[in-house]
């Protein structure tokens, strides 16, 4: 199964438009340029919106990169049904491809807000499915996260493409993988919604009297686990990472009943600054204040 890339334009996108600084608005709904805008007025008044806590505000800022906007893109998307075989364990193909498409759409705007404030990169990024009262088969998928961009322009943070980084570690993460010698290349992620076939009656009877492994669920979900994982990793290998930090496997039902689900691998694909390796002095501290 091949998902679609991030750098390919989505049907649903609107026509580029540009700004007058020459930053794009891609893909983004009128009520988004306008809030960009604002934000950009804020940014010439020295003001600016970030969900970084104090903690990360300050290290960010050390490490020589200062927020420049709190940044978000959204997608209400329809998922559909698909039927499968009830004794039959299998991927659900096209529930797949929805749930993957509907989050690219809202890290792409999200990313997109970033470029458009000029950023070089985007941290701290989280994703969230909201339902609402339209129907259970509507949800929102919403990418967020604080755009930041390095004070020294001598070097190009951006990826080779021009677009923002993305990343989901935290701030302190951020630096501690700066000061290590990586830096953050994509927000990379893999999804599987796979079938998980029903047990049979006379088989289902039989081993509630006893301890024992259900193998078909086993391997249902060791292998939906896994078409995750692969599909992460190629996303990695695709801006050529050197690795993966932070990885996660999340598993949810969502909307599709007890025997269908999905399963989302989530981290930041990093790559080496320079060849030389870095030695990090560690400190110890001890907080004095409400103890």
């Amino acid at each position: 199964m091949a998902f679609g890339k991030r750098d390919q334009p989505s049907p649903v996108e609107s026509a580029d438009r540009t700004t007058s600084n020459g930053s794009d608005f891609k893909s983004l709904p009128s009520a988004a340029e306008e809030r960009i805008s604002r934000l950009r007025n804020s940014e010439a008044q020295g003001a600016f919106t970030s969900d970084l806590t104090v903690d990360e505000h300050l290290v960010v800022t050390q490490l020589g990169f200062e927020p420049v906007g709190y940044v978000m893109g959204t997608s209400i998307y329809h998922v559909g049904l698909q039927v499968a075989a009830w004794n039959t364990s299998q991927e659900l193909n096209v529930l797949s491809q929805a749930m993957y498409n509907a989050r690219e759409l809202a890290i792409e705007r999200m990313r997109s807000e970033a470029d458009a404030l000029g950023a070089d990169g985007v941290i701290g990024v989280h994703l969230d499915i909201n339902m609402y009262a339209w129907g259970q088969d509507v949800l929102e998928f919403v990418a967020q996260g604080t755009a930041v961009r390095a004070t020294d322009r001598s070097q190009d943070w951006r990826l080779p493409t021009k677009k923002p980084f993305t990343s989901d570690l935290s701030g302190q993460q951020f630096y501690t993988l700066v000061q290590g010698g990586h830096f953050p290349v994509e927000f990379v992620m893999g999804s599987c919604v796979y079938h998980v076939a029903h047990q049979k009656a006379f088989q289902a009877m039989r081993q509630s009297f006893i301890n024992q492994e259900i193998t078909q669920f086993t391997e249902a979900v060791y292998s939906a686990r896994e078409l995750a994982m692969t599909r992460m990793q190629a996303e990695a290998d695709a801006v050529s990472a050197h690795s993966i930090v932070g990885v996660r496997a999340m598993v949810s039902n969502h909307i599709w009943g007890e025997h269908a689900t999905e399963f989302l691998a989530l981290g930041t694909a990093v790559r080496k600054i320079g060849e030389e390796p870095t030695t990090l002095t560690i400190g110890f501290t001890i907080p004095l204040d409400g103890v």
